[in-house]
């Protein structure tokens, strides 16, 4: 049972056990900090997440609750302009959801994960808010707040006597237990949810397709920018990293890791990534890890098998995914031909990394040696990976559509081009919500608001559908092995034929 109170108050009685006082906000109700699980402290850090008991009588869901605890740097970073701000804490598994009314409507539900390269972010970040999805789709949206950094992603496994790992992931599985069996409080169908992630939300949310537990919680999926051509280590590969941050935070165990304040490791994170970072690679201390028990595969598999081969899926990427992390760094932007070759050997060997080098100078004139380092990064972690599971589900027939997205943005003097994450805005058509962002300087705002129309509906569309097809937008068939259509999202959207061929055919020479 759920029924609205007043014209700007909300409320909804939960199956789960207990009541929700909100808000309506842009003529959407709003539910914020509604908890999905145990808070995840003490003696159940680093433990798979527990449904929530629930609770009595009426809380209340106005305000935003604390999110993961991650690093912090006061005025943001020079590209996003921040990705996470305080209160962070421990007690942090919970949701914010949005809808048009709290009825029996039964509307489509898209569940967003966001990224952040594994050890930041938050889904109550105003650049998140399903508002938009809500009003403008008739949508009801979900954003999970869930473990990261070392919380989320170290791996105690047989040091604490358990070979299970992965907690950000339970912590997912959690919240869409939740949601099938709250949502339709909300005014949500329970069996009509796409989940949405981008980055590392991407990476969680194609695992989660995968999972045996997840089986019947979703339908669809919307992958951008996973950067499935990360690799994930097995436990024994892992255990290094555990062996270097045990001794970063001066622990002897993880049960001494359970009794430190969670500064303490968020502060020793930061002293693993230092270790971890490699020039020429996109930095992560931390990662997934395939354990066999929580993670059986690599995500970037997990839709090509079982249940998962059935889920709709749209997949896309950026064109200069990398710039985001590189273009502003002096040490990469001054990279010389030699140091790019020896990184090109990486990845196409010392026998091919020169004429991997002189193939992307083909495709790219005038090309300098880091533009050539970027354009690599970016083929190696985002757009080819992501490529060969379009291709490898065209193949067994299954839905798959494909996008590229090519707005460049002019701050700073263009150097960022389409960057990781520049999709955002468009998509959540948000524009408001991310003026503290440096990347989106500059861009004219009749461009930026026709694509964002463009990207957004197609969202929409996707959500309630299973195809990204509508009105505004020209025709966008499925990927297919023979016309590999990919849409094209720039100043004039459409689709293209193999747009990405170049990078396909040069991975795919590697043999």
């Amino acid at each position: 049972m759920s029924v609205n109170e007043g014209p700007e108050s909300a409320r909804v009685e939960l199956p789960s056990g207990g009541g929700l006082q909100g808000a309506v906000e842009g003529g959407v109700s709003v539910f914020r900090a509604v908890p999905y699980a145990e808070p995840p402290v003490g003696a159940l850090r680093w433990r798979p997440a527990r449904p929530h008991p629930g609770w009595e009588g009426v809380r209340d869901a106005t305000v935003d609750g604390p999110s993961a605890p991650q690093m912090y740097v006061e005025g943001g970073d020079p590209v996003l302009g921040g990705h996470g701000a305080p209160p962070f804490d421990d007690d942090c598994l919970t949701v914010d959801v949005w809808t048009p009314a709290a009825d029996g409507a039964a509307r489509p539900v898209l569940v967003w994960i966001h990224g952040g390269g594994f050890v930041s972010g938050s889904g109550s970040l105003p650049v998140y808010s399903g508002e938009t999805f809500a009003r403008d789709g008739d949508l009801v949206v979900v954003t999970v707040n869930y473990r990261i950094g070392a919380l989320g992603y170290l791996y105690p496994g047989e040091r604490d006597g358990d070979p299970a790992g992965n907690f950000w992931l339970t912590d997912q599985l959690a919240a869409l237990r939740w949601v099938k069996e709250n949502i339709a409080a909300f005014g949500g169908d329970p069996d009509l949810v796409t989940v949405a992630g981008q980055s590392g939300g991407a990476v969680s949310t194609a695992a989660l397709a995968g999972h045996p537990d997840a089986r019947g919680l979703f339908r669809r999926v919307i992958l951008q920018s996973p950067p499935f051509g990360l690799h994930l280590p097995t436990p024994a590969e892992y255990q290094e990293r555990t062996e270097a941050y045990l001794g970063i935070a001066g622990a002897d165990s993880v049960d001494q890791l359970r009794r430190l304040p969670w500064p303490s490791l968020i502060g020793a994170g930061g002293g693993l990534f230092a270790r971890t970072v490699r020039w020429g690679h996109w930095p992560t201390p931390f990662l997934p890890v395939i354990d066999g028990i929580t993670l059986s595969r690599h995500p970037a598999e997990t839709l090509l098998h079982g249940a998962a081969a059935d889920v709709d899926v749209l997949i896309g990427w950026t064109r200069e995914e990398a710039n985001f992390g590189f273009a502003l760094d002096g040490a990469h932007a001054a990279a010389t031909r030699e140091q790019v070759v020896a990184r090109l050997a990486d990845t196409f060997g010392d026998d091919g990394a020169a004429g991997a080098y002189a193939a992307y100078e083909r495709s790219r004139p005038g090309a300098r040696p880091a533009d050539v380092l970027m354009d690599l990064i970016s083929d190696e972690l985002f757009r080819v990976p992501c490529l060969e599971l379009a291709e490898a589900r065209a193949a067994l027939g299954r839905p798959v559509w494909a996008y590229q997205f090519d707005l460049p943005t002019p701050a700073y003097e263009g150097r960022l081009g389409a960057a990781h994450c520049l999709e955002l805005p468009f998509v959540f058509a948000n524009f408001d919500a991310w003026s503290h962002a440096p990347f989106l300087a500059g861009l004219d705002p009749r461009v930026r608001d026709a694509l964002a129309r463009a990207m957004h509906e197609a969202w929409i569309a996707f959500v309630r559908t299973g195809d990204p097809n509508h009105a505004g937008l020209p025709s966008w068939e499925r990927y297919g092995q023979e016309t590999r259509s990919t849409m094209r999202f720039d100043s004039v959207v459409g689709a293209v034929g193999d747009l990405a061929g170049t990078s396909r055919r040069l991975f795919a020479a590697r043999g």
